[in-house]
Protein backbone atom coordinates (compact mmCIF):
# COMPACT_ATOMS: atom_id res chain seq x y z
CA UNK A 1 0.00 0.00 0.00
CA UNK A 2 2.44 2.82 0.97
CA UNK A 3 6.28 3.04 -0.35
CA UNK A 4 9.11 4.13 1.64
CA UNK A 5 7.40 7.55 2.55
CA UNK A 6 4.49 9.44 2.56
CA UNK A 7 3.88 13.48 1.76
CA UNK A 8 0.79 15.06 2.90
CA UNK A 9 0.08 18.08 0.81
CA UNK A 10 -2.89 20.28 2.54
CA UNK A 11 -4.51 22.36 0.68
CA UNK A 12 -5.83 25.92 2.30
CA UNK A 13 -7.40 29.31 0.84
CA UNK A 14 -4.33 31.23 2.45
CA UNK A 15 -1.55 28.83 2.27
CA UNK A 16 -0.72 25.36 1.17
CA UNK A 17 1.70 23.07 3.58
CA UNK A 18 3.05 19.59 2.74
CA UNK A 19 5.11 17.46 4.89
CA UNK A 20 7.07 14.29 3.91
CA UNK A 21 7.55 11.64 6.49
CA UNK A 22 10.00 8.95 5.61
CA UNK A 23 9.06 5.05 6.59
CA UNK A 24 11.19 2.60 7.65
CA UNK A 25 9.62 -1.12 9.26
CA UNK A 26 6.30 0.62 10.66
CA UNK A 27 7.62 3.69 11.98
CA UNK A 28 8.32 7.37 10.62
CA UNK A 29 12.11 8.10 10.70
CA UNK A 30 12.13 11.35 9.55
CA UNK A 31 9.81 14.70 8.56
CA UNK A 32 10.20 17.04 6.08
CA UNK A 33 7.95 20.22 6.45
CA UNK A 34 7.32 23.25 4.21
CA UNK A 35 4.63 25.85 3.36
CA UNK A 36 3.92 28.67 0.51
CA UNK A 37 1.23 31.44 0.20
CA UNK A 38 -1.53 30.88 -2.44
CA UNK A 39 -4.01 32.63 -3.87
CA UNK A 40 -5.56 30.43 -5.91
CA UNK A 41 -8.38 28.67 -3.45
CA UNK A 42 -11.12 30.46 -2.12
CA UNK A 43 -13.31 28.96 0.60
CA UNK A 44 -12.24 25.43 -0.58
CA UNK A 45 -12.97 26.04 -3.95
CA UNK A 46 -10.34 26.22 -7.16
CA UNK A 47 -10.39 29.50 -8.65
CA UNK A 48 -7.17 29.89 -10.35
CA UNK A 49 -5.89 26.25 -10.89
CA UNK A 50 -2.66 27.87 -12.79
CA UNK A 51 -1.46 29.71 -9.64
CA UNK A 52 -2.10 26.81 -7.60
CA UNK A 53 -0.57 24.39 -9.82
CA UNK A 54 2.58 26.47 -9.63
CA UNK A 55 2.26 26.93 -6.06
CA UNK A 56 2.37 22.56 -5.70
CA UNK A 57 5.17 22.52 -8.14
CA UNK A 58 7.05 24.98 -6.15
CA UNK A 59 6.52 23.44 -2.45
CA UNK A 60 6.88 19.98 -3.44
CA UNK A 61 10.32 20.83 -5.34
CA UNK A 62 11.53 22.44 -2.33
CA UNK A 63 10.66 18.98 -0.16
CA UNK A 64 12.83 17.21 -2.23
CA UNK A 65 15.47 19.10 -1.68
CA UNK A 66 15.43 18.80 1.72
CA UNK A 67 14.04 15.17 1.85
CA UNK A 68 16.35 14.03 -1.34
CA UNK A 69 13.15 11.63 -2.21
CA UNK A 70 11.92 11.75 -5.19
CA UNK A 71 7.72 12.37 -4.48
CA UNK A 72 5.66 11.19 -7.05
CA UNK A 73 2.50 10.49 -4.74
CA UNK A 74 0.19 12.55 -2.43
CA UNK A 75 -2.50 12.23 0.04
CA UNK A 76 -4.39 15.58 0.22
CA UNK A 77 -7.53 17.12 1.47
CA UNK A 78 -10.49 18.96 0.84
CA UNK A 79 -12.92 21.48 2.64
CA UNK A 80 -14.99 24.38 2.62
CA UNK A 81 -17.72 24.09 0.69
CA UNK A 82 -16.92 22.09 -1.08
CA UNK A 83 -18.08 19.42 1.66
CA UNK A 84 -21.80 17.98 1.98
CA UNK A 85 -22.98 15.50 4.66
CA UNK A 86 -26.16 13.28 5.06
CA UNK A 87 -27.56 10.32 7.39
CA UNK A 88 -28.24 7.65 4.92
CA UNK A 89 -30.33 4.86 6.99
CA UNK A 90 -30.14 1.02 5.21
CA UNK A 91 -32.00 -2.32 6.74
CA UNK A 92 -31.48 -5.51 5.36
CA UNK A 93 -33.47 -9.07 6.04
CA UNK A 94 -30.81 -11.46 7.95
CA UNK A 95 -33.07 -14.67 7.83
CA UNK A 96 -37.04 -15.73 6.79
CA UNK A 97 -37.38 -17.32 9.76
CA UNK A 98 -35.68 -16.80 13.00
CA UNK A 99 -32.77 -15.44 14.12
CA UNK A 100 -29.33 -15.29 12.84
CA UNK A 101 -25.93 -14.24 14.61
CA UNK A 102 -25.14 -10.95 12.63
CA UNK A 103 -21.27 -11.69 10.91
CA UNK A 104 -18.57 -9.15 9.32
CA UNK A 105 -20.26 -9.80 5.89
CA UNK A 106 -23.77 -8.34 6.99
CA UNK A 107 -22.28 -5.26 8.47
CA UNK A 108 -20.63 -4.88 5.38
CA UNK A 109 -24.15 -5.29 3.27
CA UNK A 110 -25.95 -3.13 5.03
CA UNK A 111 -23.21 -0.35 5.03
CA UNK A 112 -23.06 -0.94 1.43
CA UNK A 113 -26.96 -0.31 1.34
CA UNK A 114 -26.95 2.44 3.11
CA UNK A 115 -24.07 4.27 0.99
CA UNK A 116 -25.78 3.45 -2.50
CA UNK A 117 -29.07 4.65 -1.10
CA UNK A 118 -27.47 8.03 0.42
CA UNK A 119 -24.97 8.89 -2.28
CA UNK A 120 -25.56 10.93 -5.83
CA UNK A 121 -24.56 11.01 -9.40
CA UNK A 122 -22.74 14.69 -8.86
CA UNK A 123 -21.23 12.92 -5.55
CA UNK A 124 -18.42 11.49 -4.17
CA UNK A 125 -17.82 10.17 -1.08
CA UNK A 126 -14.94 10.63 0.76
CA UNK A 127 -15.47 9.45 4.54
CA UNK A 128 -18.55 7.30 5.72
CA UNK A 129 -19.25 6.66 9.11
CA UNK A 130 -21.82 3.99 10.86
CA UNK A 131 -22.80 5.97 13.82
CA UNK A 132 -25.62 2.58 14.66
CA UNK A 133 -26.92 -0.31 14.35
CA UNK A 134 -30.10 -1.44 15.32
CA UNK A 135 -31.35 -5.15 15.36
CA UNK A 136 -35.21 -5.75 15.88
CA UNK A 137 -36.01 -3.22 18.45
CA UNK A 138 -33.03 -2.63 20.03
CA UNK A 139 -31.31 0.61 18.68
CA UNK A 140 -27.99 2.57 19.43
CA UNK A 141 -25.99 -0.81 19.38
CA UNK A 142 -22.68 0.43 18.48
CA UNK A 143 -20.81 -3.19 17.28
CA UNK A 144 -23.72 -5.95 16.47
CA UNK A 145 -21.53 -8.68 15.38
CA UNK A 146 -21.64 -11.82 17.45
CA UNK A 147 -25.17 -11.25 18.30
CA UNK A 148 -28.63 -12.49 16.96
CA UNK A 149 -31.39 -10.53 15.17
CA UNK A 150 -33.78 -11.09 12.39
CA UNK A 151 -33.48 -7.91 10.84
CA UNK A 152 -30.16 -4.79 10.91
CA UNK A 153 -30.52 -1.59 10.18
CA UNK A 154 -27.36 1.01 9.97
CA UNK A 155 -27.38 4.70 10.71
CA UNK A 156 -24.54 5.98 8.20
CA UNK A 157 -22.96 8.91 8.27
CA UNK A 158 -21.63 10.20 4.90
CA UNK A 159 -19.08 12.84 4.21
CA UNK A 160 -19.24 13.94 0.42
CA UNK A 161 -17.54 16.62 -2.18
CA UNK A 162 -19.13 17.38 -5.73
CA UNK A 163 -17.53 15.18 -8.54
CA UNK A 164 -16.67 18.11 -10.41
CA UNK A 165 -14.48 19.43 -7.44
CA UNK A 166 -12.89 16.08 -7.14
CA UNK A 167 -11.39 16.23 -10.88
CA UNK A 168 -10.62 19.85 -10.71
CA UNK A 169 -8.27 19.07 -7.69
CA UNK A 170 -7.11 15.66 -9.16
CA UNK A 171 -6.58 17.48 -12.62
CA UNK A 172 -4.60 20.32 -10.66
CA UNK A 173 -2.07 18.31 -8.58
CA UNK A 174 -1.85 16.09 -11.94
CA UNK A 175 -0.73 18.62 -13.97
CA UNK A 176 2.07 19.67 -11.02
CA UNK A 177 3.23 16.09 -11.43
CA UNK A 178 1.69 14.02 -9.01
CA UNK A 179 -0.51 11.34 -8.26
CA UNK A 180 -3.14 11.31 -5.41
CA UNK A 181 -2.94 8.64 -3.66
CA UNK A 182 -6.31 9.59 -1.39
CA UNK A 183 -8.38 12.05 -0.07
CA UNK A 184 -9.51 13.13 3.16
CA UNK A 185 -11.65 15.88 4.58
CA UNK A 186 -9.53 18.23 6.72
CA UNK A 187 -11.06 17.92 9.92
CA UNK A 188 -11.25 14.53 10.06
CA UNK A 189 -7.48 14.65 9.44
CA UNK A 190 -6.48 17.30 11.89
CA UNK A 191 -9.34 15.80 14.62
CA UNK A 192 -6.65 12.55 14.24
CA UNK A 193 -3.29 14.31 15.57
CA UNK A 194 -4.83 16.57 17.84
CA UNK A 195 -7.11 14.61 20.04
CA UNK A 196 -6.24 11.96 22.29
CA UNK A 197 -7.39 8.67 23.61
CA UNK A 198 -8.81 10.83 26.81
CA UNK A 199 -10.82 12.71 24.12
CA UNK A 200 -13.04 9.18 23.22
CA UNK A 201 -15.54 9.51 25.64
CA UNK A 202 -18.28 12.24 25.82
CA UNK A 203 -18.91 15.08 23.17
CA UNK A 204 -15.75 17.19 22.48
CA UNK A 205 -15.35 19.86 19.70
CA UNK A 206 -13.30 20.47 16.86
CA UNK A 207 -13.24 24.42 15.51
CA UNK A 208 -10.74 24.67 12.73
CA UNK A 209 -10.79 28.54 12.40
CA UNK A 210 -8.89 28.83 8.65
CA UNK A 211 -8.75 31.65 6.57
CA UNK A 212 -12.36 32.15 5.08
CA UNK A 213 -14.13 29.12 6.14
CA UNK A 214 -14.51 27.66 9.78
CA UNK A 215 -14.81 24.36 10.65
CA UNK A 216 -17.04 22.85 13.22
CA UNK A 217 -17.15 19.04 14.19
CA UNK A 218 -18.43 17.58 16.96
CA UNK A 219 -17.44 14.22 18.17
CA UNK A 220 -19.53 11.83 20.61
CA UNK A 221 -17.69 9.32 21.97
CA UNK A 222 -15.00 9.14 19.61
CA UNK A 223 -16.66 9.59 16.14
CA UNK A 224 -18.38 11.87 14.39
CA UNK A 225 -21.82 13.13 14.76
CA UNK A 226 -22.02 16.48 13.02
CA UNK A 227 -20.32 19.30 10.61
CA UNK A 228 -20.97 22.58 10.00
CA UNK A 229 -19.04 24.52 7.65
CA UNK A 230 -19.22 28.48 8.34
CA UNK A 231 -18.43 31.17 5.96
CA UNK A 232 -16.02 33.31 7.89
CA UNK A 233 -12.89 33.11 8.92
CA UNK A 234 -9.22 35.04 9.50
CA UNK A 235 -9.75 36.97 6.56
CA UNK A 236 -12.92 38.42 7.59
CA UNK A 237 -10.61 40.31 10.70
CA UNK A 238 -8.40 41.70 7.88
CA UNK A 239 -11.24 43.17 6.02
CA UNK A 240 -12.60 44.76 8.99
CA UNK A 241 -9.08 46.10 9.77
CA UNK A 242 -9.14 47.39 6.16
CA UNK A 243 -12.43 48.74 5.71
CA UNK A 244 -12.56 50.90 8.80
CA UNK A 245 -8.90 52.04 8.71
CA UNK A 246 -9.15 53.02 4.50
CA UNK A 247 -5.35 50.36 4.19
CA UNK A 248 -4.68 48.28 1.42
CA UNK A 249 -5.08 44.26 2.85
CA UNK A 250 -1.73 43.11 3.45
CA UNK A 251 -1.02 46.19 5.30
CA UNK A 252 -4.17 45.33 7.65
CA UNK A 253 -2.62 41.83 7.94
CA UNK A 254 0.83 42.99 9.41
CA UNK A 255 -1.15 45.40 11.61
CA UNK A 256 -3.42 42.65 12.97
CA UNK A 257 -0.73 40.41 12.95
CA UNK A 258 1.48 42.96 15.04
CA UNK A 259 -0.30 44.69 17.32
CA UNK A 260 -4.01 42.94 16.87
CA UNK A 261 -5.45 42.50 20.64
CA UNK A 262 -8.91 41.26 21.52
CA UNK A 263 -10.27 42.14 24.71
CA UNK A 264 -10.86 45.24 27.06
CA UNK A 265 -9.48 48.28 25.19
CA UNK A 266 -10.73 50.57 27.65
CA UNK A 267 -7.33 49.62 29.30
CA UNK A 268 -5.90 51.46 25.99
CA UNK A 269 -4.72 55.24 26.19
CA UNK A 270 -6.90 57.18 23.84
CA UNK A 271 -3.70 59.10 22.57
CA UNK A 272 -1.50 55.83 21.86
CA UNK A 273 -0.92 55.40 17.95
CA UNK A 274 0.51 53.12 15.98
CA UNK A 275 3.15 54.03 13.15
CA UNK A 276 2.36 52.13 9.45
CA UNK A 277 3.71 52.94 6.35
CA UNK A 278 1.52 53.39 3.22
CA UNK A 279 2.29 54.36 -0.24
CA UNK A 280 5.52 55.40 0.83
CA UNK A 281 4.09 57.74 3.96
CA UNK A 282 4.12 57.38 7.35
CA UNK A 283 0.24 56.98 8.92
CA UNK A 284 -0.39 57.17 12.77
CA UNK A 285 -3.90 54.84 13.59
CA UNK A 286 -5.04 54.95 17.38
CA UNK A 287 -4.18 51.38 18.94
CA UNK A 288 -7.37 51.25 20.83
CA UNK A 289 -9.27 51.74 17.66
CA UNK A 290 -7.49 48.67 16.13
CA UNK A 291 -8.37 46.48 19.03
CA UNK A 292 -12.19 47.53 19.26
CA UNK A 293 -12.57 46.69 15.72
CA UNK A 294 -10.95 43.00 16.82
CA UNK A 295 -12.80 43.43 19.56
CA UNK A 296 -16.33 43.51 17.98
CA UNK A 297 -15.35 40.90 15.20
CA UNK A 298 -14.55 38.24 17.71
CA UNK A 299 -17.65 39.13 19.12
CA UNK A 300 -19.15 38.74 16.02
CA UNK A 301 -17.68 35.30 15.07
CA UNK A 302 -18.13 33.96 19.18
CA UNK A 303 -21.60 34.63 18.73
CA UNK A 304 -22.01 32.87 15.49
CA UNK A 305 -20.42 29.74 16.47
CA UNK A 306 -22.26 29.62 20.01
CA UNK A 307 -25.44 29.78 17.66
CA UNK A 308 -24.30 26.78 15.52
CA UNK A 309 -23.35 24.51 18.46
CA UNK A 310 -26.46 25.12 20.13
CA UNK A 311 -28.35 24.05 17.67
CA UNK A 312 -27.35 20.29 17.85
CA UNK A 313 -25.25 20.12 21.73
CA UNK A 314 -26.24 21.70 25.27
CA UNK A 315 -22.76 23.57 26.36
CA UNK A 316 -23.31 21.83 29.35
CA UNK A 317 -22.69 18.27 27.81
CA UNK A 318 -19.74 19.29 25.86
CA UNK A 319 -16.03 18.11 27.41
CA UNK A 320 -13.59 19.17 25.46
CA UNK A 321 -13.50 22.52 22.73
CA UNK A 322 -10.57 22.69 21.02
CA UNK A 323 -9.20 25.38 18.44
CA UNK A 324 -6.94 25.30 15.68
CA UNK A 325 -5.75 28.26 12.91
CA UNK A 326 -4.00 31.04 13.02
CA UNK A 327 -6.55 33.09 13.95
CA UNK A 328 -6.23 31.67 17.45
CA UNK A 329 -3.23 33.50 18.27
CA UNK A 330 -4.64 36.73 17.93
CA UNK A 331 -3.93 38.04 21.91
CA UNK A 332 -6.93 38.15 23.53
CA UNK A 333 -8.71 35.96 21.16
CA UNK A 334 -9.10 32.36 23.17
CA UNK A 335 -10.19 34.26 26.22
CA UNK A 336 -13.20 36.10 24.33
CA UNK A 337 -13.93 32.85 22.93
CA UNK A 338 -14.09 31.58 26.32
CA UNK A 339 -16.17 34.74 27.82
CA UNK A 340 -18.83 34.15 24.73
CA UNK A 341 -19.06 30.37 24.80
CA UNK A 342 -19.08 29.96 28.75
CA UNK A 343 -17.42 26.88 28.31
CA UNK A 344 -13.24 26.45 28.39
CA UNK A 345 -11.50 26.43 25.35
CA UNK A 346 -8.35 25.12 24.65
CA UNK A 347 -5.36 25.20 21.52
CA UNK A 348 -5.08 22.14 19.31
CA UNK A 349 -1.83 20.76 20.20
CA UNK A 350 -0.08 17.46 18.85
CA UNK A 351 -1.56 14.76 20.67
CA UNK A 352 1.29 13.68 23.85
CA UNK A 353 4.16 11.28 22.44
CA UNK A 354 2.85 8.09 24.50
CA UNK A 355 -0.97 8.10 23.44
CA UNK A 356 -2.03 6.35 20.61
CA UNK A 357 -4.26 7.83 17.18
CA UNK A 358 -7.89 8.10 18.25
CA UNK A 359 -11.14 8.53 16.44
CA UNK A 360 -11.16 6.30 14.09
CA UNK A 361 -13.00 6.05 11.17
CA UNK A 362 -13.51 2.23 11.63
CA UNK A 363 -11.77 0.06 14.27
CA UNK A 364 -7.80 -0.25 13.38
CA UNK A 365 -4.87 -1.50 15.02
CA UNK A 366 -2.61 0.80 17.57
CA UNK A 367 0.23 1.92 15.48
CA UNK A 368 3.23 4.31 16.38
CA UNK A 369 3.35 6.84 14.23
CA UNK A 370 1.33 9.42 16.11
CA UNK A 371 4.18 8.97 18.43
CA UNK A 372 7.21 9.23 15.89
CA UNK A 373 5.19 12.39 14.99
CA UNK A 374 5.23 13.87 18.14
CA UNK A 375 8.85 12.52 19.11
CA UNK A 376 9.82 14.15 15.92
CA UNK A 377 8.41 17.46 15.96
CA UNK A 378 9.66 18.03 19.74
CA UNK A 379 13.33 17.86 18.31
CA UNK A 380 12.55 19.75 15.48
CA UNK A 381 13.69 23.35 16.78
CA UNK A 382 11.46 25.19 13.73
CA UNK A 383 8.64 23.84 14.75
CA UNK A 384 8.86 24.32 19.00
CA UNK A 385 6.15 26.85 20.34
CA UNK A 386 3.29 27.39 18.21
CA UNK A 387 4.95 26.86 14.74
CA UNK A 388 3.67 23.51 13.98
CA UNK A 389 -0.35 24.58 14.04
CA UNK A 390 0.12 25.18 10.44
CA UNK A 391 1.28 21.68 9.38
CA UNK A 392 -1.52 19.73 12.21
CA UNK A 393 -3.54 19.15 8.92
CA UNK A 394 -0.93 17.68 7.21
CA UNK A 395 0.02 15.88 10.09
CA UNK A 396 -3.11 14.54 10.66
CA UNK A 397 -3.43 13.30 6.64
CA UNK A 398 -0.54 11.24 7.49
CA UNK A 399 -1.75 9.49 10.13
CA UNK A 400 -5.00 8.89 8.21
CA UNK A 401 -3.02 7.82 5.35
CA UNK A 402 -1.48 4.81 7.55
CA UNK A 403 -4.48 4.15 8.62
CA UNK A 404 -6.34 3.75 5.89
CA UNK A 405 -6.70 0.13 4.23
CA UNK A 406 -6.98 1.07 0.51
CA UNK A 407 -7.62 4.19 -1.62
CA UNK A 408 -11.35 5.52 -2.14
CA UNK A 409 -10.45 7.98 -4.32
CA UNK A 410 -11.41 7.26 -8.01
CA UNK A 411 -10.11 10.30 -10.07
CA UNK A 412 -6.49 9.86 -9.50
CA UNK A 413 -4.10 9.61 -12.76
CA UNK A 414 -0.56 8.67 -13.34
CA UNK A 415 1.33 12.17 -13.29
CA UNK A 416 3.63 11.31 -16.83
CA UNK A 417 0.90 9.39 -18.48
CA UNK A 418 2.45 7.96 -21.87
CA UNK A 419 1.58 9.84 -25.30
CA UNK A 420 -1.37 7.38 -26.55
CA UNK A 421 -3.37 7.83 -23.10
CA UNK A 422 -2.11 12.04 -23.60
CA UNK A 423 -4.11 12.33 -26.59
CA UNK A 424 -7.20 10.22 -25.02
CA UNK A 425 -7.30 12.02 -22.41
CA UNK A 426 -7.13 15.46 -24.34
CA UNK A 427 -10.40 13.82 -26.50
CA UNK A 428 -12.19 12.88 -23.58
CA UNK A 429 -11.46 16.26 -22.25
CA UNK A 430 -13.20 18.14 -25.32
CA UNK A 431 -15.99 16.01 -25.64
CA UNK A 432 -17.10 16.68 -21.79
CA UNK A 433 -16.90 20.23 -22.72
CA UNK A 434 -18.98 20.71 -25.74
CA UNK A 435 -21.09 17.84 -25.80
Amino acid sequence: MLNNYICALDIGSSKIAAVVAQLKRKHITSLFFDSLAVKGVKRGVIIDSIDLIGSITRLLKNLKVKSGINIKSVYTNISGQNIITKHSHAAIPLVERGNKVITALDINKVNEQARILGSGLEEEIIHQIPLSYTIDSTADIVNPIGLYSHRLEVDLYLIFSNVSSLQSLARVINQAGYEIKDIFFSGIATGKIVFNTRLTEGINILCDIGADVTELLIFKDGLLKHIDILSFGGNDFTEELSDTLKIPLDLAEDLKRSHGMVGDYSQIRPEKELLIKKDNIYKSIKQKLVSQVLSSKTNSVCSSLKDTIGKTVRSEDIHNFVTVGRAILLEGFLENMEDALGIPVSIGRLIQADAKVSIPLKDTPRTPYASDIISLVNRNPSLCGQNHIGYLTSLGIICQALDSTGSRFTYSKKPTPRPVFKIINKVKEIYQEYF
